[in-house]
């Protein structure tokens, strides 16, 4: 009896056990019972990592893209160059040693300033053949007033008189030869000195010196001592690209800006487009004329602007509406369910009224946060 009983017992907790086992995986499958946790949350992500969701869009104002009508504009940088048909070269004009140098490299000097002073043996032999010359003139005069006295005595014949003329006619063409290389040599015949002078044949600037005290110098032969340039008019030369060349016409002005003043507004006239393309870079060199008002300086950075002919309409918005991110401008727009995407642009110039040009990637009406910045470092935060 006690065994029949045990065998009861027995199968009465095992099926105590499975009903409990039961009730607890049906309390398990559902949802939200007591003892299960929290019920998981799916999340949406944008896999455009230029957009960005917000929770009150309307504290960022908006602005619309306008237009703008105004002729093309190119901008490419150029150098300030001498002008080549206002360069004068001083050569020396005598082979020997430089002893003395009135002048430097920037100085401006007059028409008729003595530059320098060269010791040479050149002056010696243009002395001697002077005074050689002087002297054959002399005795040829001399000769032929005595053949005039004879021939009108009867003394001579024609001919001799016709030979002393010829000879004093030679001297005299020897002496004035002789006269006018000492001259060219920077020498006063009448001061015999072994100094040759050189003066400044022009007035202007020193934009290149080559000499030195005690230095050798050959005459008439690069490299010359100095070179004078008159910098009242200069040459921008520009960099243009082969895909603009056809915005850029010889005869039409551009603006020049200087990265030294870059407030300041130039005008220059396009005087040539030299035919010959860099085939490393693709571009050709195009020569602008300017004034020089004084401030320009050889070897100066400009930015020249060219105009197109034809008006164009652009797409304008408030500059603050920029963003300047990594190099490159971007713009923040609009989209449905409190999302702005970040839209990257070409920007063009600044314009009156703190307006900037864009060149791509909005068009005119296109709404804009009004200060990219503001919602820049509310997204970073």
């Amino acid at each position: 009896m006690n065994r029949s009983f045990l065998v009861e017992a027995t199968l009465c907790l095992s099926l105590g056990l499975l009903v409990t086992g039961c009730e607890r995986k049906a309390t398990a499958q559902q949802p939200g019972a007591a003892g299960t946790g929290p019920v998981p949350v799916v999340v949406e992500s944008d896999l455009d990592a230029n957009n960005f969701t917000v929770d009150h869009p309307e504290q960022f104002p908006l602005a619309t893209a306008g237009e703008h009508i105004a002729a093309p504009e190119l901008n490419v940088t150029g150098v300030v160059n001498p002008d080549v048909s206002r360069q004068v070269p001083v050569p020396s004009l005598a082979t020997g040693r430089v002893v003395e140098i009135k002048a430097r490299l920037g100085d401006e000097v007059k028409n008729g300033q003595l530059l320098f002073s060269v010791q040479s043996t050149d002056i010696a032999g243009a002395y001697s053949d002077y005074r050689k010359a002087v002297k054959n003139e002399q005795l040829a005069k001399i000769q032929l007033d005595r053949a005039k006295i004879l021939f009108d005595d009867g003394a001579i014949p024609k001919s001799a008189l016709e030979i002393a003329q010829t000879t004093e006619d030679n001297a005299i063409v020897d002496l004035e030869t002789t006269t006018e290389r000492l001259k060219l040599l920077g020498s006063d015949p009448n001061r015999p000195s072994g100094i040759v002078e050189v003066y400044a044949p022009v007035s202007g600037v020193i934009t290149d010196q080559q000499i030195t005290n005690s230095s050798g110098v050959q005459a008439l032969t690069p490299p010359n001592p100095f070179t004078i340039s008159d910098l009242s008019h200069v040459w921008i030369v520009c960099d243009v690209y082969e895909n603009d060349l056809a915005q850029v016409h010889v005869g039409e002005y551009a603006d020049i800006r200087l990265a030294a003043y870059p407030n300041r507004v130039l005008k220059g006239r396009i005087s040539n487009i030299l035919p010959v393309i860099d085939p490393t870079i693709r571009t050709a060199k195009v020569r602008i004329q300017v004034d020089n008002p004084g401030i320009m300086r050889i070897g100066m950075f400009v930015t020249a602007t060219f105009h197109g002919q034809k008006q164009e309409v652009h797409t304008v918005v408030p500059a603050t509406a920029i963003l300047h991110l990594h190099d490159r401008n971007w713009v923040f727009v609009p989209l449905e369910g409190k999302k702005f995407q970040r839209v990257e642009i070409v920007t063009g110039g600044m314009l009156p009224g703190n307006m900037q040009e864009v060149i791509s990637g909005i068009k005119q009406g296109t709404q804009v946060v009004a200060n990219a910045l503001v919602l820049e470092n509310t997204v970073d935060q």
